[in-house]
């Protein structure tokens, strides 16, 4: 069953106005997600599993086992975050222009990132890391805009907060296990990274094998709301000077064209603007592990922290932004990560230190992760939601690969915590320069970032 409500008391005639519309009610009954947003948590949660054991171990193979500086890390590391932003593009207008083949195009993605695990196996330097990095992230820039898509379709307006936290959280079991399982092989194989990476590719496969066979396509994703429900008041009317039921046309121009409205151009200015100063999360493992100075053998089990918290704040917090306002409770998860990393630059090295920081890492994810993509599919027409959401993680993605690639400099020229601090200064600037340009107001706290 999709998303639905029951609203005690209200009569099935009774139209509910439009400002009761754009919010739930005290009282609701929500059912639970759609067979979509399950079927497509199972295959994040699959995909995770393999992509995060390669990330897990990544790190540490290319710094200690290949001898690479930090700027050369960083350099892999800006590939790892922000390739996907030269592809996000073009996955989400493919999805589109097909006609709502979401699920074609997200599996196509998902086929050639498991394609390039057992690569990762005969990648020894540099160069040939880099480039298998690269194809790795062009199948996740070309499928993550037409599945948060499908998230976005099969979900209403008012609910869709409480869907992208419940994929999240799938998601995030992954990321959860995915460390586990790798520090489970390099402890019991001699040639760990190798075993590592080809166990990596076998739970992705996997998880191309549940996309094509549970997940159904675009179309048959979407909802039907009913006469008079919060979904249909909260459908966007027809810009003027169009036909009335006319659709944009799923065109490239169209999709660039998105940023025109103001709700989507403010969304995507954020999500770029905070993204230059949001260290990676392999920088922030590295640095613990630098401040604390954990054994190699213990490095892979740091992202479970992170992925813990976010497993088990991913649905409440959506289920607040829905409540309290997307923009809020993004801002809050910046917030979160501003003290994660004034942590790291006290000189406080209790044994708590790790859970604090980690537990803060998760809670910035849950925060904005699915919150982001959440309010910016509410100024996006269905017609063009995959380019829309393409539009702001692109942003996001690019902004990332900066980031990354100046640290990684920052650090080899200066330190380790000077980097953090010149980051941490510039979260802070970025996220009271957002505070000031866009006051929270009444008629967006709900719907938008903008």
């Amino acid at each position: 069953m999709y998303l639905a409500d029951s609203r005690a008391g209200t009569p099935e005639s009774a139209a509910p106005s439009a400002e009761s519309a754009a919010r739930p009610r005290a009282g609701r009954r929500l059912a639970a997600v759609g067979p979509t947003v399950l079927a497509l948590g199972t295959v994040s949660l699959i995909t995770d599993v393999s992509s995060e054991m390669v990330t897990a171990v990544l790190p540490l193979y290319v710094v200690a086992g290949l001898g690479l500086s930090p700027l050369g890390f960083g350099l892999l590391d800006g590939i790892y975050n922000g390739f996907s932003a030269l592809v996000r593009l073009a996955g989400g207008h493919l999805a589109d222009r097909g006609g709502g083949r979401h699920k074609w195009v997200a599996g196509a993605g998902y086929a050639l990132s498991a394609l390039c695990k057992p690569l990762l196996l005969m990648a020894r330097t540099l160069t040939p890391i880099g480039l298998v990095l690269a194809a790795d992230r062009t199948g996740k820039g070309l499928r993550t805009a037409p599945r948060d898509a499908l998230i976005s379709l099969s979900s209403s307006p008012e609910t869709r907060g409480r869907a992208f936290g419940v994929h999240r959280a799938m998601d995030t079991a992954g990321a959860l296990l995915g460390p586990f399982v790798a520090f489970l092989i390099l402890r019991a194989t001699v040639d760990g990274y190798d075993a590592v990476f080809m166990v990596s590719f076998c739970v992705a496969v996997l998880g191309v094998l549940v996309l094509v066979l549970f997940v159904p396509g675009g179309t048959a994703a979407r909802p039907a709301p009913e006469a008079g429900s919060a979904a249909v008041a909260a459908r966007p009317a027809p810009e003027a000077g169009s036909a009335a039921g006319t659709a944009p046309r799923p065109t490239l121009r169209a999709a660039l064209a998105l940023l025109r409205r103001p709700e989507l151009r403010g969304i995507t200015l954020c999500a770029l603007l905070l993204g230059l100063a949001t260290v990676s999360d392999s920088f922030v493992f590295l640095l613990l592990q630098h401040r604390l100075g954990v054994p190699d053998r213990w490095f892979a089990l740091l992202p479970v922290g992170t992925a813990a918290s976010f497993l088990l704040l991913a649905v409440p917090l959506g289920r607040l932004a829905d409540r309290w306002g997307r923009r809020r409770v993004f801002l809050a998860g910046h917030g979160a990560l501003l003290l994660a990393y004034a942590l790291l630059l006290t000189s406080w090295h209790g044994s708590a230190l790790p859970f604090a920081v980690l537990f803060l890492h998760g809670g910035f994810y849950a925060a904005t992760d699915g919150v982001l993509m959440a309010a910016a599919s509410d100024g996006v027409p269905e017609e063009l939601r995959s380019s829309g959401l393409a539009l702001v993680q692109t942003g996001q993605a690019l902004a990332r690969f900066v980031c990354s690639l100046a640290f990684g400099a920052a650090w080899t020229a200066w330190g380790d915590r000077t980097a953090l601090m010149a980051a941490t200064v510039a979260l802070a600037l970025c996220a009271l320069f957002f505070m000031i340009r866009s006051p929270v107001r009444p008629a967006l706290a709900k719907d938008g970032l903008a």
